[in-house]
């Protein structure tokens, strides 16, 4: 365990390892993938690749690349420009899901679309790395 003034070290996960996760997985049947900027961008990208399906982003952010929060809560920092069409079942997609919080943010912007919420770590209907407590060291951050 490092002393109290030193951080934990990140876990390192490389792109075999996310995308291994990613074919692994049971997702359900949905309609489009959402992704939560700026964390979410690149896995929702690839899930929106890998599953063939079209791809929106909602301009939310909350946390920084240490995972220390910017501001008191998560914040709509543009105007939603473009979302699914009305009823469209959602794959709800962000890296990192510690307290829900901006995953919630998220919702507000989506009323009335069943969502499923996915994470490479922390806590959503789907995550790829629940075994991971630590900082994630995400291969496209190097």
């Amino acid at each position: 365990m490092p002393p109290l003034d030193e951080p934990a070290a990140k876990v390192c996960l490389s792109m075999g390892e996310i995308a291994e996760r990613m074919r692994a997985a049971d997702y359900p049947t949905v309609d489009a993938i959402v992704g939560i900027q700026t964390g979410g961008r690149i896995p929702a990208t690839l899930l929106s690749f890998h599953l063939g399906l079209p791809l929106y982003m909602l301009p939310i952010n909350y946390r920084d690349e240490n995972n220390d929060p910017r501001y008191d809560q998560p914040r709509v920092l543009a105007e939603v420009h473009k979302l699914p069409p009305a009823g469209a079942q959602v794959l709800l997609v962000d890296d990192v899901a510690v307290t829900g919080a901006t995953l919630a943010k998220a919702r507000e912007l989506l009323p009335g679309y069943p969502i499923t919420t996915f994470a490479l770590k922390g806590r959503a209907d789907i995550v790829l790395f629940p075994e991971v407590r630590q900082c994630v060291h995400w291969p496209w951050l190097s």
